[in-house]
């Protein structure tokens, strides 16, 4: 298609355009020059601009329910027209009521701002207790503020104890609403389209949602819903394909029992189910891996194969979790962060067939690496351990999947070639089926090819940038200077 006609390199940026250009078509193997010389002239917003509009892949850590933008969970909970009929309460302030529940304070978490209850469990509350909690849809500015920083890690001296004890918490029963849920989804798939990605393997339980009086929805109920999301014009218009995961919690005393559900539930919706994850706080030692080698093994005697993505290395200590992970027959590992302390199982994953999916802003905000500059992942990539970027709990960290991308470049001075690497990885180690794995694929390098053609013609205008979100401008302010 290019020949092998070779020109003399010129970069030229458009700054009111965003116009990128070559002073002539070169051949395929000048992109990698190509980026070298944009990257060192190339500002932080015209590198953001150029990898927002680079195709991407897909995301394969993907929790839903903290992938909410804490707009988008306030717009849906507070529209009964999207929400299912529920309406939301929330708690503004505490007044210590006394004498209820099983204590003096009671069961739930007391002192909590901002945990969430539908009406059905208001309407259930002491008179006292009603006096904490203000409508959802009636907040003052101020108020409505505080809740959608309350689930969000938007402060430095946040960190995982505020992630992991009090988001979910504060979420609490938005979370049992599969109506919100399936906006919620809605609301990745179209936010992912914007910045180029095609596919989504997200994490979607259906086993503990409630209807808008709080009884139980059954998981065919629930799943029903989230399908017809998928099936909606809206979401076709997106051109995101979608797969789910069920995850499992893997401390919980009934883990096992819930495993065995779950097998059970997943063979039997294959069509959207393609795995299984295992996760959940590593440094509570509860949810050890090798806890589960007796259930899985049991359950592989019963059950075709499983595919297996489980977290495992998000840890600050040296152990063999993640080897012990890929005894349990994971084809993937969430973070897998501490496996560069374990020479063994390094070797093991070069050359795959095993892939680490990749967190960077997820690992610095919880600060497992609060220095990038000390993150494994460049050692990964550059010696052939197979790696995707991913999202992790992107609602939460307020970030994009631009985002990973951009942080990857900036700080390890990633080649053309690697960055397109990890939308391909992406795709081959996703759990789609060999088939829609190898249209997949075709259509990422076509996509690719036709970037990278528009590039070098210089006949692409790069889009215009939505707004950019909280950790980008906490982190690296120029890309929110104005002008």
């Amino acid at each position: 298609m290019w020949g092998k006609k070779v020109c003399h390199w010129g970069v030229r940026l458009s700054l009111g355009l965003g116009l990128i250009s070559c002073a002539c078509v070169a051949a395929p193997d000048d992109m990698n020059k190509w980026f070298r010389g944009f990257k060192q002239q190339a500002s932080h917003k015209q590198l953001y601009q150029l990898l927002w509009a680079l195709p991407k892949g897909g995301d394969l850590h993907h929790h839903l329910s903290g992938a909410g933008f804490s707009e988008w969970w306030y717009d849906i909970a507070t529209s009964p027209q999207r929400n299912g009929g529920y309406e939301y309460f929330t708690k503004t302030r505490i007044l210590h009521c006394k004498g209820y529940g099983t204590n003096e304070f009671g069961p739930n978490p007391q002192y909590l701002l901002f945990r969430t209850i539908q009406a059905s469990s208001y309407h259930a509350l002491s008179d006292c207790e009603k006096q904490e909690y203000h409508p959802l849809s009636a907040l003052s500015e101020e108020q409505k503020q505080a809740f959608l920083n309350s689930i969000r890690l938007d402060k430095a001296h946040e960190g995982r104890n505020e992630f992991f004890e009090t988001h979910w918490q504060r979420l609490n029963e938005l979370v049992a609403n599969p109506h919100i849920g399936a906006h919620i989804l809605l609301k990745n798939m179209q936010a992912f389209a914007s910045e180029g990605l095609q596919y989504l393997e997200t994490q979607v339980n259906v086993d503990r949602a409630q209807d808008n009086k709080g009884n139980p929805l059954s998981p065919e109920q629930t799943l029903s819903i989230y399908l017809d999301m998928l099936a909606s014009p809206q979401a076709k218009a997106t051109g995101v394909t979608v797969r789910f995961q069920y995850a499992l919690l893997r401390f919980l005393p009934n883990a096992e029992s819930h495993l065995a559900w779950m097998y059970d539930f997943v063979d039997q919706h294959r069509d959207i189910y393609v795995g299984i994850n295992m996760v959940g706080r590593e440094d509570n030692d509860k949810g050890y891996p090798l806890r589960f080698l007796p259930a899985l093994r049991s359950l592989r005697q019963r059950y075709p194969a499983i595919n297996l993505a489980i977290h495992a290395g998000e840890v600050d200590e040296p152990n063999q979790h993640v080897k012990d992970t890929l005894l349990l027959g994971a084809q993937r590992i969430g973070h897998g962060l501490n496996t560069i302390t374990d020479p063994d199982t390094l070797l093991l994953m070069r050359h795959g067939p095993y892939l680490i999916e990749i967190n960077l802003i997820s690992n610095k905000l919880l600060e497992y690496t609060p220095d990038l500059s000390t993150h494994p992942f460049p050692e990964y990539l550059r010696t052939d351990i197979p790696v995707a970027l991913t999202t992790d709990d992107r609602g939460m960290w307020d970030s994009t999947l631009t985002d990973e991308y951009f942080v990857a470049v900036h700080h390890f001075n990633l080649s053309w070639t690697e960055l397109v690497s990890l939308g391909e990885n992406s795709l081959k180690y996703s759990f789609l089926s060999s088939e829609d794995k190898r249209k997949a694929l075709e259509q990422y390098r076509h996509r690719v090819a036709e970037f990278e053609t528009a590039i070098l013609s210089g006949s692409t205008a790069l889009p215009s940038l939505p707004p950019i979100r909280g950790f980008m401008c906490n982190h690296y302010p120029t890309l929110c200077e104005k002008g």
